[in-house]
């Protein structure tokens, strides 16, 4: 049957380009939309399912895990004024995840428009920063072209495009044909033949090669590997590299940032060349800026953008690496890997170990032994999201990848509330596949209405909260500073009781010697379960390379609570964390 209206029109452009599901909130202006998808019959009779969600930014949120999940094109709606504005923290991070999602923005009445009408927003204004594209359909006839742009913009630059559709242009006769949808592989960008010799030129003249790997060297591990082996070079990774690189890799040398571990600052500071590779790692701060770099980027603005540079190649992370190798001299002195490898391990045992050994029968809970239980039961190819904060951290440092596993996160934007939203996309996109949202209490309790869509439509995912009643990474920036932490700390919550009200499987645990047999029940539970797992609020996340700056300011903050009557927080603060604090390295790279 052929779309009567242009809603109708919009829809089956989407079933054509294979969408199966919208997320997000009927209503008003939305209406005719909604209807169209109605209509379809859902995903089981060839058409469109609507995923009623509680909010709008969920809504984004579980498209972009969608769609990372997929690879495919994944969508979401919201109602004009309020309802699309809603949207737009989701889309954020959808678009600098790379995550290709469109978003239906309804719209006021189209001769309304710049009237000062009810909820009126101008939202094809407001989404442009995080968009790769955006347009207001101000027509019938137009409407066909702009959707099919809208889809290919979304797919092709791997981001967000924005349909801005007023309701009563929704309503509309079609008029005219859309476009044909033509679906293209993914071309490989090959580099400049003489940028590589000029790096294979650089590599062989240096003696002591590191590389720190980002999310660009996903499809491109072996090559990478290949290149540590033949010059020796440790391999540190950024918190979106880790699934690609780190598991099975004999030149890991852990992640560095303030979420980070192991011995990658040591190995990127201790270089004569420091090669980036598919990363655009935003932390200057913990980059070297004295060590001589080169970066492969398939993103020519990238290059050079974090650090200055001594030499930059535009290409395929893969490409440029195959082209490279056979340039590259096997180095036979392995001694500054050696060095790293070495130092790597002391980090481990002595300092992330140290975590998890002496804690099992310690209340509060240390949340890194509750991370390194979960990271023993969960499926080999379990899907983790993690909340910004602290549960980024525990997820960094203590859930392994293995090639089969993926780990999701609002790495680039930040958000808090992700976790679960993100869990939803994921599960949507991955029925029977374990999907396990690592969320903190302070994320959770933001968006807390989506425990009603997960009960709502018995979604199974497995929901484990690190329950610390503190916002826990503010605490920790704030004490950097040297500032006492002041509005971090919320009322304890039952979020085990929240769940059970709603008729989720739940439990809560308050004993370490509970953990694995509670997440155990939850994990192998039919449907789905919430683990609330009550916390030390004072075990802090330390980076993995501690300034004098960083250690004044901690004390300062410490002496802060002591002279204003904290005594007994700041010294449960030290005990918990002072003697994990990582000291500076102490290696002497031979030479």
């Amino acid at each position: 049957m052929s779309p009567k209206s242009v809603a109708d029109q919009l829809v089956q452009q989407l079933v054509d380009a294979g969408v199966s599901r919208i997320y997000g909130i009927v209503g008003d202006s939305l209406n005719p939309v909604v209807d169209a998808v109605r209509r379809t019959g859902g995903s089981a009779k060839g058409g469109i399912d609507w995923i009623h969600v509680r909010h709008e930014e969920a809504a984004a949120f579980a498209a972009a895990a969608d769609a990372q999940i997929t690879g495919e094109l994944a969508v979401c709606a919201g109602s004009c004024g309020p309802g699309n504005l809603h949207l737009i923290n989701g889309l954020y991070d959808a678009h600098r995840s790379g995550a290709p999602v469109l978003a239906i923005a309804s719209h006021i009445p189209s001769a309304q428009i710049g009237m000062g009408y009810f909820q009126e927003t101008h939202p094809e204004r407001i989404f442009i920063e995080c968009s790769s594209y955006t347009e207001l359909i101000s027509t019938a006839a137009q409407a066909p072209r702009v959707v099919q742009s809208a889809i290919t913009h979304a797919v092709a630059r791997s981001g967000v495009s924005v349909i801005v559709l007023p309701g009563d242009i929704a309503d509309c006769p079609v008029e005219g044909e859309p476009p044909t949808l033509v679906a293209t592989r993914r071309p490989t960008l090959v580099p400049d033949a003489g940028d590589v010799r000029a790096l294979a030129d650089v590599i062989n003249a240096s003696r002591k090669v590191a590389i720190f790997a980002g999310a660009g060297v996903r499809g491109a591990r072996d090559e990478v590997l290949a290149l540590a082996e033949a010059v020796g070079a440790p391999i540190g990774h950024s918190l979106r590299g880790k699934e690609w690189i780190q598991f099975d890799n004999p030149y890991d040398v852990g992640m560095t940032g303030l979420l980070g571990y192991g011995a990658a600052h040591d190995g990127m500071h201790g270089a004569d060349l420091l090669l980036l590779i598919g990363t655009d790692f935003p932390y200057d701060q913990f980059l070297p800026h004295t060590v001589r770099t080169a970066q492969i980027d398939s993103v020519a603005e990238k290059l050079g953008r974090r650090t200055s540079l001594d030499l930059a190649v535009h290409g395929d992370v893969a490409a440029t690496l195959a082209a490279l190798i056979p340039q590259v001299d096997r180095k036979s002195d392995r001694a500054f890997l050696d060095d790293m490898l070495e130092v790597h391990r002391t980090l481990m045992t002595k300092v992330v170990g140290a975590y998890t050994d002496p804690v099992k029968q310690r209340t509060p809970i240390h949340p890194e032994y509750a991370a390194s239980i979960l990271d023993d039961l969960a499926a080999e190819d379990a899907i983790f999201t993690a909340d910004t904060g602290m549960c980024n951290v525990w997820t960094a440092r203590y859930l392994t990848p293995n090639g089969s596993r993926r780990f999701l996160s609002s790495a680039l934007h930040g958000s808090m509330a992700n976790a679960l939203p993100h869990a939803m996309g994921a599960q949507w996109a991955s029925h029977g596949r374990q999907v396990i949202s690592v969320s903190g209490d302070g994320g959770l309790s933001m968006l807390l209405g989506e425990l009603v869509t997960v009960a709502m439509y018995k979604l199974p995912v497995k929901i484990v909260v690190f329950n610390n009643s503190t916002l826990g990474m503010v605490k920790l920036e704030m004490l950097v500073d040297g500032l006492p932490d002041f509005g971090v700390d919320v009322p304890a919550v039952d979020y085990a009781g929240v769940a059970a009200a709603l008729g989720i499987y739940s439990r809560r645990i308050e004993n370490p010697a509970d953990i694995e047999s509670g997440l155990r029940e939850a994990l192998d539970h039919d449907g789905p379960a919430l683990v609330d797992l009550v916390t030390d609020p004072l075990a802090l996340s330390l980076p993995p390379t501690i300034t004098g700056g960083q250690v004044k300011g901690f004390a300062l903050a410490m002496s802060k609570m002591v002279m204003n009557g904290g005594v007994g927080e700041a010294v449960q603060m030290a005990k918990s964390n002072l003697r994990n604090v990582p000291r500076p390295s102490q290696f002497n790279p031979r030479g």
